[in-house]
């Protein structure tokens, strides 16, 4: 007993002065998009299917998956809230479009075939990751308007609205 106290000790000690020297390994910083910023990415998302007649419902996330701004159209239906938190998720996992996950999956040797069926994941488009700087800081998703590529060019008009916030 007298022997392990004084070693416990030097190990205890040893921990304490090597943990500083790895702080910068063992964390990391992420940037996230604000909720006002997210909010003015849905509401853009938003405006634009409006403009063309289309109920939808509209996600934002943070870059894990985790939705921050949720909007939906009075006569958007139920399918379309989860349809495009779905998308969302999914884009910011993969950090790609769902369109071009979608192609993906054509391919009989896709390595995603087997994650597509997974609860939650979406790969039909509508989802877009939202980057800046080269990293990840959210992801969009869209679901209501008639087909994935128009779900697309909804979701772009809420990237662009938010494009020189994000130029940080």
């Amino acid at each position: 007993m007298l022997l392990i106290r004084p070693l416990l000790n030097v190990a205890i000690l040893a921990c304490l002065t090597i943990t500083p020297a790895f702080a910068d390994q063992a964390t990391w910083t992420q940037k996230i998009l604000t909720p006002e910023t997210a909010l003015k990415a849905a509401l853009a998302t938003q405006a634009e299917c409006q403009k063309r007649g289309w109920q939808v419902s509209v996600t934002i996330t943070d870059p894990s998956g985790l939705p921050q701004v949720m909007l939906r159209d009075r006569f958007a239906g139920w399918h379309t809230v989860e349809a495009a938190n779905g998308k969302a998720r999914t884009a910011a996992s993969w950090r790609d479009s769902t369109t071009t996950l979608a192609a993906r999956m054509t391919k009989p040797d896709a390595a995603e075939k087997g994650i597509m069926n997974l609860p939650g994941v979406v790969m039909v488009g509508g989802g877009m990751p939202i980057t800046s700087a080269g990293q990840l800081v959210g992801a969009i998703g869209v679901s209501g308007a008639p087909g994935g590529d128009n779900d697309d060019l909804c979701a772009k008009a809420g990237l662009a609205a938010i494009d020189d916030d994000l130029a940080f």
